[in-house]
């Protein structure tokens, strides 16, 4: 008779899951994904390396589960702001703004999520999450300009270009430093949303007003 897991020892199994996965991020968020290693990243947990392996038989497969829950997550609080929005312009600007102060807020994981210099295995995990992110904005312009509430563009293009110019204004070399200050934080988010919406075509009051609607996350 085949061995059948029982319901404690599945919960134990996805809490060490889930414990090997926040440790993971942890380490992430202090040193990058260069630092995401299986050794530390079990010493962070509080188990042997070799439960780790158990789980991820490699750290290539220990960083792509962790980029892909990661992605997961961010992607989801994108599309939950946007979808809360009344209409297809306030919806574009909660997408932008929340991925921008969601980025603000964990520089340095964002930056190992998208950015960081990694090898050509982790950088090709890595590359669906900004396709994913670039879909969504797509999404959201096709959206506006359907309504004309947009100039005709291609929405594709235009989704990408957003994603470096954000990238590139809140964590990458030119960024201004992190100085704590959720202040300055919003102040930086809500700069790169009216910047994003002039550029996608939305005149300068109107995009002003969608800012300002715009409920930025704590």
């Amino acid at each position: 008779m085949p061995y059948r897991r029982t319901e404690n020892v599945e919960r134990k199994l996805a809490a060490r899951h889930d414990a090997i996965m926040a440790a993971a991020q942890s380490v992430a968020a202090e040193g990058g994904m260069a630092a995401v290693q299986v050794a530390p990243v079990a010493e962070r947990a509080g188990i042997a390396a070799g439960t780790v392996y158990r789980y991820f038989p490699s750290k290539t497969d220990l960083v792509a589960a962790l980029v892909a829950a990661i992605a997961e997550r961010e992607i989801a609080a994108v599309k939950k702001a946007a979808d809360a929005a009344p209409g297809p312009l306030s919806a574009l600007a909660a997408a932008i703004a929340t991925f921008a102060m969601r980025a603000l807020r964990d520089r340095r994981l964002a930056w190992a999520m998208i950015a960081e210099p990694v090898d050509a295995a982790t950088e090709a995990v890595r590359l669906s999450y900004r396709t994913a992110l670039a879909g969504e904005w797509e999404r959201r312009i096709d959206a506006a300009i359907e309504r004309a509430l947009l100039p005709a563009q291609d929405a594709k293009l235009a989704a990408a270009a957003l994603v470096g110019a954000l990238l590139e204004g809140l964590i990458g070399p030119l960024a201004p430093p992190s100085t704590g200050d959720s202040a300055m934080a919003r102040e930086a988010a809500q700069t790169l949303t009216l910047f994003s919406l002039r550029a996608l075509g939305v005149v300068d009051a109107r995009a002003r007003g969608l800012v300002v609607q715009t409920t930025l996350p704590d």
